[in-house]
């Protein structure tokens, strides 16, 4: 992973369902500053479209998206 896409922090969602992973997501965002990437794990089916449409609303950046086994790890980049 290139290091300015490093995470600065990590939200662990795995076993958590909608709404749970886009609220974290939202309170842990707040937290970094602007450039920061915020590393979030989830297991909901739901997760993938709720935080990709969750980012691109708030106008953060997803850098780094993968699925392996059923666990998807975005990789969100703080713009505002």
């Amino acid at each position: 992973m290139e290091l300015e896409n490093k995470p600065m922090a990590v939200v662990d969602c795995i076993g958590l369902y909608c709404p749970m992973p886009v609220t974290m997501t939202k309170e842990a965002i707040e937290k970094l500053d602007v450039g920061e990437v915020l590393m979030v794990k989830a297991d909901d089916p739901a997760a993938e479209e709720d935080i990709r449409r969750w980012a691109d609303r708030m106008g953060h950046e997803i850098v780094k998206f993968e699925k392996v086994d059923g666990v998807m790890r975005f990789c969100i980049r703080k713009m505002k």
